[in-house]
């Protein structure tokens, strides 16, 4: 299926609308997560939000309009914010308050 006559370029299988969807749904994955680490640890929680809104305008780098090829430039900016946010998450996991776990009621 190719829809070149919607913009001008080709997106065989709407990759870009698939594409742009998914990184909206991971923002917002973040944004639900930081709101539930929000009611808990007020600071860590605010730096899950604020991660959020990092990962949606990284998003917004990978689908740019018009772009046929992506530029490499585009590419390490990527590369770097998905790296950092995964090692903030890692820090937040290993460095936050101590939990009790999850516990199983029989």
């Amino acid at each position: 299926m190719s829809r070149a006559g919607a913009g001008g370029t080709d997106d065989p299988g709407l990759a870009r609308a698939r594409t742009s969807l998914a990184w909206t749904r991971t923002a917002l994955s973040f944004a639900a997560i930081g709101g539930v680490i929000l009611k808990r640890e007020l600071a860590a929680g605010f730096v899950v939000l604020a991660l959020s809104c990092l990962v949606w305008l990284v998003g917004r780098l990978a689908v740019a309009p018009g772009l046929v090829r992506a530029h490499p430039g585009r590419l390490l900016v990527i590369t770097i914010a998905v790296t950092g946010v995964a090692l903030v998450a890692l820090m937040l996991a290993l460095l936050g308050p101590q939990t009790a776990g999850l516990r199983l009621r029989p």
